[in-house]
């Protein structure tokens, strides 16, 4: 419903109490006479006209309604001054809602004092107050009311009066700016009950206007920034305070020694509060006898727990979670709570037995968690059957090695089961399943289960979620898989020895959303089923398997599927149009398979792909023109046999973070709409036929990281504005810290460093940064420019025409490991600054024309052998065998030991000059057989000798007349 109601309408439906028209764009009323008409439902009780478009004048609309009792206003375009006065019909009224509209003062002959009944206020993100012009002073008259919300509102200076709401329980104030604020009479506020100041500001004058709430029982301050401390001390107005929510918030150090004033607290949460050190033996918080729930995860806790722990008789929950405890959980002072029913454990240093003696006892426990512990078999393993009865059960990264704790033998209502990244020595735990029909959740990541799969007889039609990947099953996946298991929507197998088919039951799964096999064994076809029962499917993951024949058939039905990889497999074929009909897909990799044919034109109708990599293929042809989805990121095609131009390809695809298309047949130049790729930070174009300049608008990329333009037909110089950034900082002796979010995939990319081709994928991608110009025909100076890309870690400018000297900039590159200038005219000293590079790893300046010493010994530059110098003649030095002191030029000499020299020299000139003279006879007589026995040449010979006498004659000639004139001016002086 859009546009205006007709009010006419609505005045019909005279008997009706509830009326809702929220959220449906409405503007407002319309009358059918043209004239303003009220609302006259006598008998209308509740209205909601909230989320739509009403202005300020809906208000004279509603003054009708006289019996009404509830009214919701929230989310129109109430702005300004709101005018009460149309509300004074209204003494009914107990609940009024003005949330999010831009009302900024509230104004009418009596305020708020003709709404005497109204019990509920909302006014959350609503009003700016500032000052004494515009306060809610005439909150005070609302006697009956119980709940305020003032949540998401500024007050900038101003008073809030509270004083006559005596009968207030609830006040909600979340994520306002408190300080500075007056509140007047706050002590008036009896009957306050409950106090929400989470992602407030408040200051220490209103934390000791608490202590004048006696009877508050509930105070959240979570994320709360406040200045002072709360009041919890002896003597403390706070007793009957049973609910305190401080997480993500910053709190004083003596809070914990000050709880005892709190007799009545029943929850307390501190996740997050910063706090630290060994608990104090003397903490009141032992004293809490009612307490139920205690959180204080995600701090810097240490030390064993307190023994005084014990005393919490009362405690249901506990989260010591992420601190530092340590302990062994068999002499633990929580054995004695047997009221526990949730327990969390993890990332501690506790040392917990695998069977969970210490707690046997604990009838009402259904929860415990411990990630991250030392888990261990105990010796004496006496108790079978505990007390407990688990619904779920986490105890996973424990080291442990062994066998499954047999009290899960006696578990019946476990719904989640855990124990992955341990060591099991058995099989697949079927008998799991069996004695638990409610299971939805089972965990058995990274153990070492082998075996066959062997599941239940029966159908499970509870287990959503089963994952099972990098164990040492093997054999064949059960045929029967879909229907003992038809209820799930998670099931990863990856990283096992299975062989075989894949089941074509898994087609009567039409739940599931996630399926992965990869790392396995399989082989044979993707069975037809598979891609038309399991319409739910959103990823599927095949890669590095032995699967082949075509992708998809074209009856597929995967409309829903928005992950698919399949890489590292055998599948032939052309990439099937039926995958335009998976109009979501956001990833696809078949890269590494034998697919051939052309680059399909739909798959740039993609609109919501973000990554394709058809890499290490057979494709053929040329890319598509204007082959750009419009929400490509990364873009892999090396070693696909890609032939053409880049020029119309990806033109307009502006969000490129990766574009990989090395090793391929690309021919033309780098266009230059590629400095508008502002996002790109890796481009890989080595191994082709691209020839040019390298284009300035390379320059505009300041996000890029990774540049090989290696092993292609680049002319020109090397241009001094290109970057290469990197994505962490790093000292000297220090490991990589802090690491940019890596690229969304998990796809290689392929970089030469270190004079060795890597892969880099997900991560690492995030601490790689070069450039490679190298194999090409650059010429001209090395920029001193290249010099000051203190993050880059790979340069390799070898195999080029490069001259001039190595510019002294280069000792700013700080983090290079892999430095390679080879193969180049470059010429002078090695700059030595150079040994200031204390990360490099690799350095060639061999096979150029550089002179002078190689460098010191130090450092890493002492591992460096001679083929990081040779090809220089004019080097010397350390690891070269040219010593610089043989290289100096001698002192002079007198006559008679030169003309000693020469008689003792190495050439004998007499055998010199025999040696020329036959030399000399044999080419002469060589020329003469030749013009003799062929006519051709020999014509040819004596035409040259013709026109060369001839052209002799006239140069002489032509030049007697200067030579005279010239002897003649040397005459005359």
């Amino acid at each position: 419903m859009k546009g205006r109601i007709n009010i006419e309408e609505l005045n019909s439906l005279i008997n009706l109490k509830n009326l809702s028209i929220e959220d449906n764009e409405i503007e407002g009323f319309k009358s059918f006479n043209g004239g303003e008409e009220l609302l006259n439902m006598s008998n209308l009780e509740y209205l909601d006209i909230g989320i739509n478009y009403f202005g300020n004048d809906v208000l004279s609309s509603l003054r009708g309604l006289s019996s009404l009792k509830t009214l919701w206003m929230d989310g129109n375009q109430l702005n300004g001054f709101f005018d009460l006065k149309e509300l004074d019909t209204m003494s009914n009224l107990e609940e009024l809602s003005l949330e999010r509209n831009n009302i900024i003062k509230f104004v009418g002959s009596r305020g708020m004092r003709s709404l005497r009944n109204l019990r509920k206020l909302y006014l959350s993100d609503i009003v700016t107050i500032k000052g004494s012009s515009m306060l809610l002073e005439s909150l005070g008259a609302l006697a009956h009311l119980e709940i305020l919300d003032l949540s998401g509102s500024t007050f900038e200076g101003a008073t809030l009066s509270l004083g006559a709401s005596t009968n207030l329980k609830t006040l909600r104030m979340s994520s306002v700016d408190l300080k500075g604020t007056r509140f007047a009479q706050v002590s008036n506020l009896t009957n306050l009950r409950e106090l929400y100041l989470d992602d407030s500001s408040v200051d220490g004058n209103f934390l000791q206007s608490l202590e004048t709430l006696p009877l508050l029982e509930t105070l959240l301050m979570q994320s709360c920034k406040f200045s002072g401390i709360i009041p919890v001390n002896q003597g403390s107005n706070l007793t009957n305070l049973r609910e305190l929510y401080l997480d993500h918030s910053s709190v004083h150090e003596n809070l914990l020694q000050s709880l005892e004033a709190l007799p009545s607290l029943e929850t307390l949460s501190m996740q997050d509060c910063e706090l630290s050190g060994i608990i104090p033996v003397n903490q009141g918080i032992c004293k809490l006898k009612h307490l139920q729930m205690l959180d204080i995860s995600h701090n810097d806790l240490s030390g064993n727990l307190l023994l005084c722990l014990a005393n919490l008789t009362s405690l249901r929950q506990l989260d010591l979670s992420f601190n530092h405890f340590i302990g062994n959980f068999s002499s633990s002072p929580l054995g004695g709570l047997t009221n526990l029913e949730h327990l969390s454990l993890s990332n501690n240093l506790f040392q917990i037995p695998i069977s969970l003696s210490p707690f046997f006892n604990h009838s009402k426990l259904k929860y415990i968690e411990s990630r991250g512990n030392k888990i261990f078999a105990e010796t004496d393993d006496q108790y079978l059957n505990p007390r407990f009865q688990l619904e779920s059960f986490v105890l996973s990264d424990g080291g442990y090695h062994g066998v499954f704790p047999k009290f899960l033998y006696h578990q019946h209502n476990l719904q989640v089961v855990d124990l992955s990244h341990n060591q099991m020595r058995e099989g697949f735990p079927s008998w799991l399943l069996q004695n638990n029909t409610k299971l939805e959740e089972l965990y058995l990541i990274n153990n070492s289960l082998s075996g066959p799969l062997k599941l239940p007889i029966h159908s499970h039609m509870n287990l959503s979620w089963l994952d099972i990947s990098n164990n040492f099953f093997q054999g064949f996946i059960i045929p029967e898989i879909g229907t003992c298991l038809p209820r799930l929507t998670h099931l990863n197998m990856s990283g096992n020895g299975f062989s075989g088919s894949i089941p074509s039951s898994l087609g009567n799964m039409s739940l599931l959303e996630y399926l992965d096999l990869s790392n396995n064994k399989l082989s044979g076809n993707i069975p037809e089923d598979l891609t038309i029962g399991c319409v739910s499917l959103q990823e599927l993951i095949l890669s590095n398997n032995s699967l082949q024949g075509q992708i998809f058939s074209e009856t597929s039905n995967l409309r829903f599927l928005y992950e698919l990889q399949l890489d590292g497999n055998q599948f032939t074929g052309s990439i099937p149009h039926s995958l335009s009909n998976s109009s979501f897909l956001q990833v696809l990799d078949l890269r590494h398979n034998n697919l051939y044919g052309r680059i399909p034109r739909w798959l740039g109708n993609m609109h919501f792909l973000r990554v394709l990599d058809l890499s290490m293929n057979n494709i053929s042809g040329s890319l598509p023109s204007n082959f750009c989805p419009s929400n490509i990121q990364e873009i892999f095609l090396s070693r696909s046999g890609l032939q053409g131009s880049l020029e119309d390809a990806f033109y307009g695809c502006s969000e490129l973070i990766v574009l990989d298309l090395g090793h391929n047949n690309m021919t033309g130049s780098i266009p230059s709409w590629i400095g508008k790729f502002s996002q790109l930070r890796y481009l890989i174009l080595g191994h082709n036929y691209i020839d040019g300049e390298i284009p300035v608008q390379l320059c505009n990329l300041k996000q890029l990281s990774l540049l090989d333009l290696s092993h292609n037909h680049l002319l020109g110089p090397i241009l001094p504005c290109l970057r290469s950034t990197s994505n962490r900082t790093r000292k000297q002796g220090d490991s990589y810290t802090a690491p940019a979010p890596p690229v969304p995939t998990n796809e290689p990319l392929e970089f030469t460093t270190k004079s060795t081709s890597y892969s880099y994928q997900g991560r690492m991608l995030s601490y790689i940064s070069g450039i490679d110009l190298s194999c090409n025909h650059l010429t001209g100076q090395i920029p001193i420019e290249i010099g000051y890309l203190n993050e880059i870690q790979v340069l390799n400018l070898s195999h080029n025409s490069l001259t001039g000297k190595i510019p002294a900039s280069f000792s700013n590159l700080r983090q290079i490991e892999s430095l390679d200038l080879s193969y180049n005219n470059l010429e002078g000293n090695i700059p030595p600054q150079l040994t200031e590079l204390t990360f490099l790893e690799v350095f060639n300046v061999s096979y150029n024309n550089l002179s002078g010493r190689t460098l010191d010994k130090v450092a890493q530059f002492g591992t460096f052998d001679e083929s990081s110098y040779r090809g220089n003649p004019f080097l010397c030095g350390w690891p070269l065998p040219r010593n610089c002191t043989e290289m100096v030029s001698p002192p002079s000499k007198s006559r008679t030991s030169i003309e000693n020299e020469e008689s003792n020299g190495f050439m004998d000139m007499g055998v010199f000059y025999i040696s020329f003279g036959v030399a000399y006879s044999v080419v002469l007589l060589t020329i003469a057989a030749v013009l003799y026995i062929n006519p051709y040449w020999r014509r040819v010979w004596f035409y040259f000798i013709e026109v060369s006498i001839e052209n002799c004659y006239y140069f002489i000639i032509d030049n007697l007349a200067v030579l005279s004139k010239f002897r003649f001016c040397i005459l005359r002086r």
